[in-house]
C-alpha cells in the first residue's frame, strides 16, 4: 500500500497545523474539519476504502482536534488563574510597602519645637478657667 502525497495533501496538512496551533475560537471548526478530513483520508487509504474505517478515521480526527482544543483551553485558564493570583499578590505587596513608607515618614522627626502659649483666665459658660501655659508642638 502506497500513500500519495499530493500538493493538496500538503496544503491541507499545513492549514490543519496553523488552525490547531493558532488557538483562536474561529479556527476551531476549521481544525475539526481539517483533522476530520485528514483522519477520513488516512482511514480510507489504510483500509483500502473500507467505509467503516473511513468514518472511524474521520471521528478520530475530530476527537483529536477537540482534545487539543480542550488542552489548550485548560492551559489558558490555568495561566489566567496564575496571573490573577500574581496580580492580587502584587497589589497586597504594594499596599504593604505603602503602609511601611507612611509609618517611616510618621516616625521620622526632622525638627520638633515646642512653643509655649499663655492662656489667660477665661469664663466660658459659667466655668472659670485658671491662667495656664500650654505647649504647641510644631514639626518641620
Amino acid at each position: 500500500m502506497k500513500i500519495k502525497i499530493t500538493m493538496f495533501t500538503r496544503i491541507t496538512a499545513l492549514a490543519a497545523m496553523i488552525g490547531v496551533f493558532a488557538g483562536c475560537a474561529a479556527t476551531r471548526p476549521i481544525g475539526d474539519t481539517v483533522l476530520g478530513a485528514g483522519g477520513a483520508y488516512l482511514g480510507h487509504e489504510l483500509s483500502d476504502g473500507n467505509p467503516i474505517a473511513t468514518a472511524a478515521g474521520a471521528a478520530g480526527g475530530v476527537l483529536l482536534s477537540e482534545g487539543m482544543h480542550y488542552l489548550a483551553k485548560k492551559e489558558t485558564q490555568k495561566a489566567y488563574a496564575a496571573g490573577y493570583d500574581k496580580g492580587k499578590s502584587d497589589a497586597v505587596k504594594q499596599q504593604y510597602w505603602l503602609y511601611v513608607s507612611l509609618q517611616r515618614q510618621r516616625n521620622r522627626v526632622s525638627n520638633v519645637r515646642l512653643y509655649p502659649v499663655q492662656l489667660p483666665e477665661q469664663h466660658i459658660d459659667g466655668v472659670t478657667f485658671q491662667p495656664t501655659t500650654k505647649y504647641l508642638r510644631i514639626e518641620e
